[in-house]
C-alpha cells in the first residue's frame, strides 16, 4: 500500500502487546489524503483482526484511536494501533509495503 504521510514508531510492553503510533499534519489541500490514508490503515488491521476489536482491559484482541485536532491552517491526525506485538509488527510491515 505504502504510507504517505503516518510514520509509525511502536512500542513493546514486554508481555506480548505492543503500541504504534503515527501523527501528521497537514493543510486543508491535503487532507483528505491524509483521512483516506488513515481509512486505508484502519480496514487494514480490520482484514487481519487477529481477534475481536475493542480496548484490550475489556477483552478485545485489538483497538485503534484516531485524534483529530486542527490549529489554524494545520490539521493534526493522529492513529494508534494497539495489540499483540507480532501482528502489529506484521501489519505496519505490510503498510509500508
Amino acid at each position: 500500500m505504502g504510507l504517505q504521510f503516518l510514520i509509525f514508531d511502536a512500542a513493546d510492553d514486554g508481555e506480548g502487546t505492543g503500541s504504534w503510533e503515527a501523527m501528521a499534519s497537514v493543510r486543508h489541500e491535503d487532507l483528505a489524503a491524509l483521512r483516506a490514508e488513515v481509512a486505508q490503515v484502519s480496514a487494514a488491521a480490520a482484514r487481519q483482526s487477529p481477534g475481536p476489536q475493542g480496548p484490550l482491559d475489556d477483552g478485545g484482541a485489538w483497538d485503534i484511536d484516531l485524534q483529530e485536532s486542527t490549529d489554524g491552517d494545520w490539521t493534526t491526525l493522529t492513529v494508534t494501533l494497539t495489540g499483540p506485538w507480532e501482528w502489529g509488527e506484521a501489519l505496519v510491515a505490510g503498510l509500508d509495503a
